[in-house]
């Protein structure tokens, strides 16, 4: 095999695995908005971490089989799930508890995870049909999106205390837009 091919299929992936990240950071910034201890990031991330390994893996299995049409529908699926929590977080900014409706928590963190995760699932499907290096791919995939989602988080976390109150209505806000985005690809 040449050297810079497998070089040139590892940068490739690398700025996939990036872009893919990118989306885990943007919303992990909304996110870190609402009151998380640390502990929570680190699941948060580990949980995005291990969806960026599997939704691609799923997609790379499936795109062998089907044609690019469906990675359309995971898109407007994740685009509707993160307008929903957008809208959920921005809701609870304006009620007297502390607690948002929706946390990334137990069921909460799977809709997070999965929210975020559904655009490499598209991905994962042009892949497959390309007959890219599987195993390297999700598991780079994987490591990027959860470091990115760490850092997303953190730095929401830093942001939260100097915005206060309108912390969690900013982060909703950011999920919504981010929802918009997926669903009006410009």
């Amino acid at each position: 095999m040449d050297i810079t091919a497998v070089f040139g299929e590892i940068v490739t992936l690398f700025i996939m695995a990036f872009a893919l990240g990118m989306d885990a950071f943007s919303v992990g910034l909304g996110m870190g908005l609402i009151k998380l201890r640390l502990r929570q990031i680190f699941y948060i991330g580990i949980t995005i971490g291990i969806f960026h390994v599997w939704m691609p893996l799923s997609g790379i299995v499936i795109g062998r089989f089907l044609s690019d049409q469906f990675g359309t529908i995971a898109s407007i699926i994740g685009g509707v799930l993160l307008l929903l929590l957008g809208i959920q977080m921005f809701v609870s900014s304006f009620r007297k508890e502390e607690e948002p409706m929706i946390t990334p928590v137990g069921f909460g963190l799977f809709i997070f995870a999965l929210s975020v995760s559904l655009d490499s699932f598209s991905v994962g499907l042009s892949l497959g049909i390309y007959r890219v290096h599987t195993v390297f791919a999700i598991l780079m995939f994987g490591f990027v999106s959860m470091i990115l989602t760490w850092i997303g988080l953190l730095l929401g976390r830093r942001v939260k205390d100097w915005i206060g109150a309108y912390s969690e209505a900013l982060g909703g806000s950011i999920l919504f837009a981010f929802g918009i985005k997926l669903l009006l690809p410009i």
